[in-house]
């Protein structure tokens, strides 16, 4: 087997190193290192984060230097570092939703209405005795002139973009066992306040879920100060060692989701936990399968 030297100190400067590099590092590194042949590999090889390998039969692989395992540990615990309190909790949060068996999205952005307001008719301008008969009657203004005047159309609905922290459904097959839910993370009192003043927010939330929770440390707020609709958990200890308690239920309403909801889950990618199996590596050996004893009949 050959290996290719790595770059010396007297090499031209090689490109800064961006997420990119660090992506197709990651993949190397969980792969067999077949070569892409690529831009991307190249900056990799003058920095001499990986080295190139030729076996006797030809093929040429790609492996790790230290340097490049050294930069994506680095990388890693950077990630680490910039989760906020917020996002562990979330990220905790979501992980005992999925281990009750339960689909999680995050970050997604849905259109919920908030208010109904009655639709109103367009009222034409009242004819007048001096007008021909084939004249055309006049076309309403674009605006009142006084504040007497009726509105030309009301709004059927009042839309607002809605974004839960957490958005989960049941795993099942049947529609109405779905109970889709929404849990709003607040790491500091001054976040929940702030929520609590904004009611078409919480609007929006009923008209999507059939139960709306706050996620919360213990300490932040009494129960008596959330609305009682809402339901209750709250975080005893720590986020990395501590364990979730429901002070109150959420109130159960009733809802189907409708199709612009299942369209944004549909595009939007659902929370996988650690324990999940995924897709083997080419080349790796498939697990091995697991007789199912059958009852006669």
């Amino acid at each position: 087997m050959t290996v290719l030297p790595s770059p010396t100190s007297d090499s031209p400067r090689s490109a800064p190193i961006t997420r990119f590099h660090r992506a197709r590092l990651m993949q190397i590194w969980r792969s067999a290192g077949w070569p892409c042949k690529d831009g991307l590999e190249i900056d990799l090889l003058a920095a001499g984060l990986i080295r190139l390998h030729i076996a006797a039969d030809g093929c040429e692989t790609l492996r790790l230097t230290d340097e490049g395992i050294r930069t994506l540990a680095q990388a890693r615990q950077r990630g680490v570092r910039a989760l906020s309190l917020h996002d562990r909790l979330g990220q905790k949060f979501a992980a005992q939703l999925l281990a009750s068996g339960r689909i999680v999205w995050t970050e997604l952005s849905l259109r919920a209405v908030i208010d109904t307001v009655p639709m109103g008719d367009v009222v034409p301008p009242a004819a007048t005795a001096d007008a021909p008969a084939n004249t055309a009657p006049a076309m309403a203004p674009l605006w009142a002139e006084d504040d007497h005047a009726p509105a030309a159309r009301a709004a059927a609905n009042v839309w607002r973009m809605a974004r839960p922290d957490l958005f989960s459904v049941r795993n099942t097959s049947v529609p109405a066992y779905l109970q889709p839910m929404v849990h709003e993370v607040k790491a500091s009192r001054a976040d929940l306040l702030s929520d609590l003043r904004h009611d078409a927010k919480r609007q929006a939330y009923q008209w999507l879920c059939e139960e709306c929770y706050y996620v919360f440390p213990a300490g932040i707020a009494e129960p008596e100060e959330i609305p009682e609709h809402v339901g209750i958990w709250v975080l005893h200890g720590s986020v990395e060692d501590g364990r979730f308690e429901l002070l109150r239920p959420a109130r159960h309403n009733r809802c189907t989701l409708p199709f612009s909801v299942w369209m944004a889950l549909c595009k939007a990618t659902p929370l996988r936990s650690d324990g999940d199996m995924t897709q083997t590596h080419l080349g790796e050996p498939a697990p091995p399968a697991t007789d199912t004893p059958t009852t006669p009949p």
